[in-house]
């Protein structure tokens, strides 16, 4: 019994210093991101800057940030070998990075930026009380955990998504605890922040049919097709693009320079940036039906070439606007297929279904929730072994 206290006592003072770390980082990026839409929004010619904005980037990272260019990455591989503090370095640089990403036009997002700022804090911790390695896989993971609940609002995938996607097909049930009161309280930082998320309505939940059961199972394995793509596409350019250019800041010139001539010769403003309007007009009316294509390709430039933000955004565009076109296809509710694509496409790259069928819960209501279990199993099931994040190790094969 005087354990137990003992290790209740312990973990609930970390995951409320760790959530009101991440709460508060996410906060202050969610208002900066705002602002950033709305400058390049009524400021068009900032999208010329992005080449420049890009090398500069790109030269900072490379004179005083090597080693925390591993991002996301670096983190997971932190929490399966620990070997040394996550810089905390790590925090103010993808935050600027990704900021400059949002206000000169690039097609990134923010979930990455807000992990990797709470997992950099989260870790700082673990130094200045010198806890033991053990004990520092969870502060990272809960970190994980408090940067997706509060960037997103959304705390029952928050903490599922931190234990779930270290490794496909395992979850570690040993940093429950933690990860549950970290995402929780990391939201709740966020509401007192007067942080608002965007809200999307999913309209009403038709009873599963046998056509409704088929359709989703059509459209997860869809969905898995994509994310598989959208992974291995923006891994392969990125690869090429540090074969073939040496001098990193020049590939984010490069990209920059072939994303804004796209942007300015084809008017694709919509493909770029975070893509909100886009995304909730997706659960309103029918969209074109290469919406998701525009917005793969520009999301695989940016992120390939060397820009600094999320993935799991664009992920979100990209799947609500594929569902909204299989909706067209299939002959369903639009606003539903919307919704299943939002968390699917994303939870099949990550490898997290669970994590994607609470996120569906969490923001279109409990009455998706079988559906969203089917479209996001079929999505996983469909997505390949690899995923977004290279250091997810494989605990079971999906086949």
């Amino acid at each position: 019994m005087i354990k137990a206290v003992c290790y209740f006592a312990k973990w609930s003072l970390l995951a409320s210093l760790i959530a009101l770390l991440a709460g508060t980082a996410s906060s202050a990026l969610l208002i900066t991101l705002d602002w950033a839409t709305n400058t390049r929004n009524d400021h068009r010619w900032l999208i010329l800057l992005l080449p420049v904005g890009g090398f500069v980037v790109g030269w900072f990272y490379l004179r005083f940030g090597q080693q925390v260019e591993g991002g996301n990455n670096l983190l997971i591989d932190e929490i399966h070998d620990p070997k040394k503090t996550v810089p905390l370095r790590m925090a103010p640089f993808i935050f600027i990075g990704t900021a400059i990403s949002q206000l000169l036009g690039a097609s990134v997002g923010r979930e990455g930026t807000a992990v990797q700022m709470a997992g950099a804090l989260a870790d700082q911790i673990t130094h200045l009380l010198k806890l033991k390695s053990d004990d520092r896989r969870l502060i990272l993971m809960a970190g994980i955990s408090a940067g997706f609940s509060s960037v997103f609002g959304t705390p029952m995938a928050g903490w599922v998504f931190g234990i779930e996607v270290l490794t496909t097909g395992r979850m570690r049930y040993e940093a429950i605890f933690p990860c549950v009161l970290a995402a929780v309280l990391a939201n709740q930082v966020g509401d007192f922040w007067g942080v608002h998320h965007t809200t999307y309505l999913a309209g009403v939940v038709p009873h599963l049919s046998v056509w409704g059961f088929v359709a989703t199972v059509i459209a997860g394995a869809m969905f898995g097709v994509i994310g598989q793509l959208f992974a291995k596409s923006t891994h392969a350019l990125s690869s090429q693009m540090k074969k073939r250019i040496a001098y990193a800041p020049l590939r984010p010139f490069i990209g920059g320079a072939i994303i804004t001539a796209c942007v300015l010769g084809f008017t694709a403003d919509r493909y770029i940036g975070l893509g909100i309007p886009t995304i909730m007009s997706a659960f309103e009316q029918p969209l074109p039906l290469y919406d998701f294509v525009g917005k793969t390709l520009f999301t695989v430039a940016s992120l390939g070439a060397g820009f600094k933000g999320g993935e799991v955004t664009p992920l979100f565009y990209i799947g609500a606007t594929l569902g909204n076109a299989l909706a067209q296809l299939l002959h369903m509710p639009i606003t539903l297929m919307a919704a299943l694509g939002f968390v699917a496409v994303f939870g099949g790259a990550a490898n997290t279904p669970i994590a994607a069928t609470l996120m569906a819960m969490e923001l279109f209501g409990a009455e998706i929730g079988i559906y969203a279990a089917i479209a996001s199993v079929m999505s996983y099931v469909c997505s390949g072994e690899s995923g977004i994040y290279k250091t997810q190790r494989s605990g079971h094969a999906k086949l």
